[in-house]
């Protein structure tokens, strides 16, 4: 037990004298200067700014194709590049612009829905982009009605 006691003690006396060097005199001025320039670049970023974040396609029949177009600024001091666009399920085909969009341009995302589901029917698409917030979320909507099944038999089968 006295050999635990020691030891722990030893121990203790190491990390004690061993953090009494001077932190600062280790810090470069070339390195401060560096991280403040990445700093400062890091505050360019780009940003988008949706027209509308949500579309109503409003009342379709089921099956019937539909597409939208999603119109966005960059409003920010960088290059927008758009890495990925996401639909919440297959039946939502997002299409985003494959160039970097210059501050200050507009840029148009188009959205095909291909009419599946029954009633009120609601779809996200995700936007992966280099802004700051990293993604945006879109939203489709539309109220699905069944297609006409024709008329129906009456009547026993034969």
């Amino acid at each position: 037990m006295k050999k635990v006691f020691i030891a722990l003690g030893l121990i203790g006396v190491f990390v004690f004298t061993s953090c009494k060097e001077n932190a600062s005199s280790k810090v470069s001025a070339e390195k401060v200067e560096v991280a403040a320039e990445r700093d400062l670049e890091a505050k360019n970023l780009p940003q988008m700014s949706f027209e509308k974040i949500e579309h109503d396609f409003g009342t379709i029949t089921q099956g019937t194709p539909q597409e939208t177009i999603f119109t966005f600024t960059n409003t920010g001091s960088a290059p927008l590049i758009i890495t990925s666009a996401t639909s919440s399920c297959g039946c939502t085909v997002p299409n985003p612009p494959k160039d970097p969009i210059a501050p200050g341009e507009d840029g148009e995302l188009l959205v095909r829905f291909n009419g599946t589901g029954q009633n009120q029917v609601t779809k996200t698409i995700t936007v992966n982009a280099n802004t700051e917030k990293g993604k945006e979320i879109l939203r489709i909507k539309a109220f699905v009605n069944p297609k006409d099944a024709g008329p129906t038999a009456v009547g026993p089968v034969k």
